[in-house]
């Protein structure tokens, strides 16, 4: 698959039904929220946004990012549908994400979080560079990378 088809696109009335379909697999439902949960917090609060990610003009995932207080990104609700995952396209959608927030001045790093037993989630943001931070958000771990580092 060339990964120069990834594109993280506005979610819009007109794709918002094909993000909302996605679905993983059973076994990871325990770390991602569905697809409509997301939807609503980027609808109903001023905090996230949301991002469609397409292959080729098909949907095959889902991501959103916010601001928080000191300035840093935050990329969170990563939903890869599970007919795409193992592919690279979770991979290409978080450097693409990244390299974008960062990319905006003042900005001094970008985090995530994800829980402790997500192993696989894990090992994809340690090898794109995050790095563990002992911080915590709720039950999770978080992770922050910041270039250079």
């Amino acid at each position: 698959m060339n990964l120069d088809e990834i594109r993280l696109e506005p979610v819009t009335e007109a794709n918002w039904r094909e993000c909302a379909a996605l679905t993983v697999h059973p076994e990871q439902k325990q770390f991602v929220a569905d697809v409509t949960y997301y939807l609503c917090m980027c609808n109903y609060g001023d905090l996230w946004k949301p991002y469609a990610v397409t292959r080729d003009g098909k949907v095959v995932a889902f991501a959103i990012w916010a601001v928080d207080d000191d300035a840093s990104r935050w990329i969170g609700g990563v939903v890869v549908d599970a007919e795409h995952q193992r592919q690279g396209i979770g991979r290409e959608l978080v450097r693409q994400l990244r390299d974008r927030l960062i990319a905006v001045p003042g900005t001094p790093n970008v985090a995530l979080s994800y829980q402790p037993e997500n192993t696989a989630a894990r090992d994809l943001y340690l090898s794109l560079g995050f790095v563990e931070t002992g911080e915590t958000d709720g039950d999770e771990v978080v992770a922050r990378w910041t270039p250079g580092d």
